[in-house]
């Protein structure tokens, strides 16, 4: 697929994604929000793809909602009346779901690790994306803004789950009171972002940092992501051991034997599984 509004490169396991509407600062829309969700979805299920790495093509990340379309900008069908009870028994309404949300869903469910290099401004919709990735990393130039309440809405892609499991609840209030722009170094206290570097050595440091993880069995990293976003959640830990149990047994049986059979030879592990078809049966088990 040719996508209009994204980059999708791959090189060496890595895919970069890249919002790519520069002269808009990355203005998010609702064909970009379409264009994600198709990319996460590919890449889901990319062999060539171990990690993610998204970022913005110029001088931000993303500036938020494309608040210049006629109408109501956020693509709503003004004419319905949803209910929750609509919104619990419908995966998407089209008109209605938030467009931001159902990017972030679809990265929630993507096995692959997401690393989001923040080359610029962040807001809005380009703040509440950030939330839903694995590990941030800042450019010195990164500005974060939750600034919703400032133009009267509210925070959407699922920012009310996402982002105080990041900074704790207290911080993500104050946030979305305030609508505060937030500089690199103020996210990285609140451990909003793993670390802030100069603008010219950030994507290598994302590089750098996804490399690590490429030489990993995809299955293991897919099993341990879900595992740590679902689990982390779950009333019980015995839920944790549950699924704890059966990823052992599993993993064990084929890239575990490889991994303990090349520590023992002192060589790095040639892992062959792969997330497209090797899952174990019970995955995913939240269905």
């Amino acid at each position: 697929m040719q996508y209009k509004t994204l980059e999708y490169k791959v090189e060496e396991k890595i895919l970069t994604l890249s919002l790519n509407r520069p002269e808009q600062m990355n203005a998010f829309t609702v064909e970009m929000a379409g264009e994600l969700v198709h990319a996460f979805n590919r890449a889901s299920d990319d062999d060539d793809v171990s990690v993610i790495v998204v970022t913005g093509k110029g001088r931000a990340f993303c500036a938020g909602m494309d608040l210049t379309r006629e109408g109501n900008v956020f693509g709503l069908d003004e004419s319905q009346q949803p209910t929750l009870e609509d919104m619990q028994n419908t995966f998407n309404i089209p008109g209605v779901s938030d467009t931001g949300g159902m990017v972030n869903l679809s990265i929630y469910e993507c096995k692959k690790p997401v690393i989001a290099a923040i080359n610029g401004a962040a807001v809005g919709v380009g703040a509440t994306m950030l939330a839903a990735m694995d590990i941030r990393l800042a450019s010195q130039k990164a500005r974060i803004g939750f600034v919703f309440e400032k133009i009267g809405i509210t925070p959407e892609a699922c920012s009310s789950w996402f982002l105080p499991r990041i900074v704790g609840l207290s911080q993500a209030l104050e946030w979305v009171y305030t609508g505060d722009i937030i500089d690199a170094d103020t996210a990285k206290e609140a451990g909003f972002v793993r670390s802030v570097h100069a603008p010219e050595d950030l994507l290598e440091a994302a590089y750098e940092l996804a490399r690590k993880i490429t030489g990993k069995s995809q299955v293991a990293i897919t099993l341990a992501r879900q595992m740590m976003l679902r689990l982390s959640a779950a009333p019980s830990p015995r839920d944790a051991h549950n699924v704890d149990s059966l990823a052992i047994f599993y993993t064990s049986q084929v890239d575990g034997k490889e991994g303990v059979k090349s520590f023992l030879e002192k060589r790095d592990p040639a892992f062959t599984s792969k997330s497209s078809t090797d899952m174990p049966s019970f995955y995913p088990w939240w269905k």
